[in-house]
């Protein structure tokens, strides 16, 4: 559905949200509804969206645990504009807070040791990977233009308390750079699972999730299809993630 020429709107969870995105620009996928439903957070748990783009994980979040605060931090501001938005537009400005500022600056933004929980998905590419503008929108959200992983995993450790915990998505092909950054931080990688395009199929993102001050000890999780098979519809369990 159009909304303006600029943006499109999308409904998630049978239409109980409506989520505003740029028709031409940074737009959320399949990474960022995988990582929200991978974070298992207390009921009233505090949770910091890193990087939130439109705001669809912190909306996602909001619905599937409606007790829990949410802190959405995004640098570009336009997109921290959608947020807002997109907050208002579903009721939840009580539970979403919109900081637009730079993660790499976030001790100028938000206090230490504030949250229970950290969702990031950060940009993964190099900013050497592909054609693209580095000025534009999606290449900023894309592309580590603006800092990637390092910057993100560092933002994470300050703002979590001892023993919160961070959930990223990232490729499969880098998760050793993920892994590691993630310890150097002083998050102990606890939980990981691969995402296939399909059962044959080589994993292209894993999932993530890492304890602030934990201890050793890394569960490798069964597999995630996104499809049943090439070319074939969603699986069930992709399929509720889209439904609610």
């Amino acid at each position: 559905m159009a909304i303006a020429e600029e943006l499109t709107e999308e409904s998630l969870f049978g239409g109980k949200l409506r989520c505003l995105q740029p028709r031409q620009g940074y737009r959320f996928s399949v990474d960022a509804v995988l990582l929200a439903h991978f974070l298992a957070p207390e009921p009233e748990a505090r949770i910091l969206d890193l990087g939130a783009g439109c705001g669809v994980i912190s909306l996602i979040l909001s619905h599937r645990y409606p007790t829990a605060n949410l802190v959405a931090l995004e640098v570009q501001p336009r997109l921290a504009g959608i947020i807002r938005r997109n907050v208002a537009g579903n009721g939840l400005a009580n539970r979403v807070t919109v900081i637009e500022g730079d993660c790499r600056r976030i001790a100028d933004l938000l206090p230490p040791s504030s949250f229970d929980w950290v969702a990031a998905n950060p940009p993964y590419y190099p900013t050497t990977s592909g054609r693209h503008h580095p000025e534009t929108e999606r290449a900023k959200g894309r592309h580590e233009i603006l800092g990637g992983i390092g910057g993100m995993a560092q933002a994470a450790a300050f703002a979590l308390r001892s023993g919160g915990r961070a959930s990223f998505v990232y490729p499969a092909g880098r998760v050793e750079i993920l892994l590691s950054v993630l310890r150097e931080n002083g998050l102990a990688p606890k939980r990981l699972q691969g995402v296939h395009p399909y059962p044959e199929a080589k994993a292209g993102l894993v999932l993530v999730e890492a304890v602030k001050d934990g201890g050793e000890g890394l569960a490798v999780l069964p597999p995630f299809f996104i499809c049943q098979e090439r070319g074939g519809a969603y699986t069930s369990e992709m399929a509720a993630m889209y439904a609610g």
